[in-house]
């Protein structure tokens, strides 16, 4: 897979992919992940990416030209399953958004700054539209990493178990059970018998039973999903 990400502040960006998971995925050639200054693709002296909106009002709106310069030339060079823009009003990014992502081969990712892009950019460009929640952050670099972390580790080979990513929360629509390791008990707190039974089928069984009745407790709105 390979992720192009467009962003007026590469610098920000680069710390999620130097450490952990996304590092190891990135040094065993499973996925490649790039970094576009839009700032590069300017054609003026002061580098301009912005300017004031039609009809007034506050904020800056990201220009059109240079985003246009840069996807067309990363179009020019490969093809792409999907060019997605981060932004508030976007869809929830969601385990199953994910999960389908995970199996594309060449992703662009917008980020977007200020009030946000030109709606022509959307209208020309962009083919999917995701937030990673009801809030607005200063600009779409963080939620393009988060976007990509939740990609990424799904990707055959990054995750050291394979089956890992499949029993994470929001797999199948439930929160994930409670988990235990040593010590057996810990200040008179017991790990659950059942898990020392040596019956398979009964601790799945378990399982389920906990993270049903979790996703009750904590996500009700799952269940109704």
């Amino acid at each position: 897979m390979r992720i192009d990400i467009i962003t007026v502040l590469p610098e920000l960006l680069k710390s999620p992919f130097e450490a952990s998971i996304l590092k190891r995925a990135i040094d065993a050639n499973l996925v490649e992940v790039h970094f576009h200054n839009l700032r590069t693709y300017t054609t003026d002296n002061y580098k301009t990416i912005d300017d004031y909106q039609f009809g007034g009002g506050a904020g800056m709106v990201m220009l059109i030209e240079p985003i246009d310069k840069c996807i067309t030339k990363l179009k020019s060079e490969r093809d792409y399953d999907e060019v997605i823009y981060m932004t508030p009003d976007g869809e929830t990014l969601k385990q199953g958004i994910a999960n389908t992502l995970s199996l594309k081969e060449n992703i662009i990712i917008l980020c977007g700054h200020y009030k946000g892009v030109d709606q022509r950019v959307r209208d020309l460009f962009i083919t999917k539209e995701i937030s990673i929640g009801d809030y607005v952050l200063s600009g779409g670099e963080l939620g393009a990493a988060v976007l990509c972390d939740s990609i990424i580790r799904l990707i055959p080979g990054v995750l050291g178990n394979e089956t890992s990513a499949l029993t994470d929360s929001f797999q199948d629509d439930l929160l994930a059970p409670p988990i235990y390791t040593r010590p057996r008990e810990y200040k008179g707190l017991k790990v659950p018998e059942i898990l020392f039974s040596g019956n398979f089928p009964e601790i799945e069984k378990w399982r389920e039973d906990q993270a049903f009745e979790h996703t009750k407790k904590r996500r009700p709105d799952l269940l109704k999903d």
